[in-house]
C-alpha cells in the first residue's frame, strides 16, 4: 500500500480553507490547475512509497513512539507559495508557540521512523510545511492566487496525533479524478507508555 505519515487539520481548519480555496478557484488562471480535494487536506511529514503489508506494523509501531516523544503543539494555515514556477500552489503553515520547530521535529521523527522500518526514504530535503491546493503540469503565472494568500489565515489548531494515511490513485482513467485517502492508523501525540 502506499503510505505516508501526516498531520490532519481539524475541520474547522479545512471549513476556512474551502472558503478561501472557493476564491481562489475563481481567479484568472484557475482553469489550468488541478485543485485537491477538501478530502484530502493534509500535512505530509513523510512519504513512504509502496510499502509491504508486512512492513505496516513495524512501521506504525516506530511512528507510535515518534508521537509518544513528541508534546502537542499549535499549529495554523497562514499565507501560501508555490513549488516549480506555479507547478504547485500551497497554503503554508504558522506556528503560535514553538509550533514550527515541533512539527520539523515530528517530520524528522516519522522520517526517521520510515528509515529504521526499513523503508526506502529517498534522499533527505529540508522540511518545508505546507498544504497542496493545487497542481499545473506546466509552469503557470499564479501571482494573482499568491497575493490573495497573503492576507489568508485559519484559526489555530493544536495538533495532538500522527496519522499514517493510505494513499489509493485513481485507476479510473477519468480526468480530473482525486486520490482517495484512507487514515490507518493514529498516534496521539505526548501519550505515556
Amino acid at each position: 500500500m502506499r503510505l505516508f505519515a501526516a498531520v490532519l487539520p481539524p475541520e474547522s481548519v479545512t471549513a476556512s480553507l474551502a472558503d478561501e480555496v472557493a476564491v481562489l478557484r475563481g481567479l484568472p488562471g484557475a482553469e489550468g490547475l488541478r485543485w485537491t480535494g477538501r478530502p484530502g487536506w493534509h500535512l505530509t511529514l513523510a512519504f513512504y512509497g509502496e510499502v509491504d503489508d508486512d512492513a505496516v506494523p513495524d512501521l506504525s509501531a516506530r511512528l507510535e513512539r515518534a508521537a509518544r516523544r513528541t508534546a502537542p503543539f499549535g499549529l495554523a494555515l497562514r499565507g501560501g507559495g508555490q513549488f516549480g514556477r506555479g507547478r504547485v500552489l500551497w497554503a503554508g503553515v504558522r506556528g503560535p508557540g514553538g509550533g514550527l520547530p515541533a512539527l520539523r521535529l515530528l517530520a524528522g521523527r516519522a522520517e526517521a521512523a520510515g528509515r529504521r522500518a526499513g523503508l526506502p526514504t529517498g534522499a533527505h530535503r529540508r522540511y518545508t510545511p505546507h498544504l497542496t491546493l493545487a497542481r499545473s503540469r506546466e509552469p503557470l503565472d499564479i501571482r494573482p492566487h499568491l497575493t490573495l494568500l497573503d492576507g489568508f489565515a485559519t484559526p489555530a489548531w493544536t495538533v495532538t496525533d500522527l496519522a499514517l494515511v493510505r494513499s489509493n490513485l485513481p485507476d479510473s482513467g477519468v480526468p480530473g479524478e482525486q486520490p482517495r485517502y484512507e487514515t490507518v492508523a493514529r498516534s496521539p501525540l505526548g501519550a505515556s507508555g
